[in-house]
């Protein structure tokens, strides 16, 4: 079957990699994910990734407790590098070959990104992760993200969570919450629905990149949205 998507920006969250522990990386957790990205790769879709660092240290609580909000984000930006090499690892033992970047210049860590790196990466058939946010601080890794998806023209920006779409409300606090199928940019932004941090919902406006949130943690779930499976919400 062909994947309705040839080219992805796949964003995961670094909490979701804690699993069911409470700080850290869950080794069955990562590897459930290495075994997802690796089976869509294999059939030949391009997948680049970024992922958040939230399991390790994240910059905004660091400034709620007194940290220099710039060196918080610095630290949030070293989290999701070691995120990016346990993912790039796992990949590699399950077979597909996995290449790290970052936004900032750590070699022999990763190679410094650039956009045609990337490209000849993925054209090689290797998964790019790319690490260190924007490489910017003030910037989470949502935009980060939307700039990468923009940057390398993928087809779709998929965010990967532990929810299975976007909601009303919250649907671990409220029952009644309604999932949404679809919704506009717009719409996420007038409800102020917590999908993504406005930067990024406007970066993907405003290059038409339209995004996708599901439950990654269910194994196949990845498979199902690049078979375009209404799984999810499809933001556009």
């Amino acid at each position: 079957m062909r994947s309705k998507y040839q080219r992805i920006l796949l964003k995961l969250s670094g909490e979701s990699l804690m699993g069911e522990q409470r700080y850290g990386i869950d080794t069955t957790r990562l590897n459930e994910y290495a075994e997802q990205i690796s089976e869509i790769a294999q059939r030949g879709v391009q997948v680049a990734i970024v992922i958040g660092g939230g399991n390790i240290f994240r910059g905004l609580q660091g400034a709620s407790r007194g940290f220099d909000r710039v060196k918080g984000d610095q630290m949030g930006m070293l989290a999701t590098v070691i995120n990016s090499l346990a993912l790039s690892s796992a990949l590699e033992s399950a077979g597909q070959p996995a290449k790290v970047m970052t936004s900032l210049n750590m070699f022999p860590i990763g190679e410094y990104y650039s956009k045609w790196k990337a490209l000849e990466s993925l054209q090689h058939g290797e998964v790019a992760i790319i690490a260190g946010g924007t490489g910017n601080p003030f910037f989470t890794t949502d935009t980060a993200s939307a700039l990468r998806g923009v940057e390398l023209g993928c087809d779709v920006m998929l965010k990967g969570t532990r929810v299975d779409g976007i909601y009303t409300a919250d649907p671990e606090k409220d029952p009644t919450a309604k999932k949404f199928s679809e919704i506009t940019y717009d719409e996420v932004y007038n409800r102020g629905l917590k999908v993504m941090d406005l930067t990024a919902t406007a970066l993907c406006k405003e290059n038409q990149l339209p995004i996708i949130v599901f439950d990654m943690d269910t194994p196949g779930n990845l498979r199902k949205v690049i078979d375009g499976e209404p799984i999810g919400t499809l933001v556009y």
